[in-house]
């Protein structure tokens, strides 16, 4: 599996997307992110290892804490996949454009 297909997996929950739009506010230990989820610290931390296996969040130890952050560079990979079907179906839209101004 490779990490698009990771990331897009890891996306698919709506926990793991709540997790991120959470740390895009910034870098979170475990303990102080479980505490905006109905659901508990060792789920919280299943959600972290899927998102960090996918690239799309980092942890660091402070202490005896891990502190959660967004990952940039996996988001840059992700956005550089997505940005691939933009391309093409701009170039799609374009196209279609110019042979209905052709027609007309």
């Amino acid at each position: 599996m490779n990490y698009h297909d990771r990331q897009l997996d890891a996306l698919g929950d709506p926990t793991r997307r709540a997790i991120l739009a959470r740390l895009i506010q910034g870098p979170l230990p475990v303990g102080e992110l479980s505490a905006h989820f109905d659901v508990s610290r060792p789920a919280i931390s299943q959600h972290l290892r899927v998102l960090k296996h996918a690239r799309l969040v980092t942890d660091t130890a402070v202490g005896t804490r891990r502190v959660y952050a967004i990952d940039p560079d996996g988001f840059e990979q992700l956005r550089s996949y997505f940005d691939q079907f933009w391309g093409l179906a701009l170039e799609k839209f374009k196209s279609r454009v110019e042979r209905k101004k052709d027609d007309d």
